[in-house]
């Protein structure tokens, strides 16, 4: 068991070749090139579908569809990911903003940003990239 939880939380590295393979254009833009799709054209910025949001890039359980909320904005938002220690947050200084970026922790993908205009109880709104998540549907409890 214990070997079992190491090997989840082994960082992931790969080749910009081996993620380009991997990956479609668009998810590889965003989450190795750091991009953004389009508010409102992400598969999930409006799903009422149940279960676990994934890394796209490595699979690690990110956002949990029980956090997840309707911020407005086009993209889905999340107040809280599964795990603090699943996400990795840095400042970002780009396009002349201050924002605070949100990466996977395993793999160092790009998942979008963090804002501090969320609902209760934590008062953020993670605002994450369709194409940085996978659906892993499961039945409302």
């Amino acid at each position: 068991m214990e070997k079992q939880i190491q090997k989840q939380t082994e960082r992931v590295e790969k080749t910009d070749s081996e993620w380009r393979q991997q990956l479609t254009d668009e998810e590889y833009q965003v989450t190795r090139k750091k991009g953004t799709e389009p508010a409102f054209s992400g598969k999930y910025w409006n799903t009422q579908k149940h279960g676990v949001f994934r890394c796209v890039c490595c699979g690690e359980p990110l956002f949990n569809s029980d956090t997840k909320y309707d911020s407005g904005t086009g993209w889905p938002s999340f107040y809280a990911p599964i795990d603090e220690s699943k996400v990795e947050l840095e400042t970002d200084e780009s396009y002349g903003m201050m924002r605070t970026e949100v990466m996977c922790r395993r793999c160092e993908a790009h998942l979008g940003h963090v804002f501090p205009d969320g609902p209760k109880p934590t008062g953020l709104r993670f605002c994450i990239n369709s194409a940085a998540l996978r659906l892993e549907e499961n039945e409302k409890k």
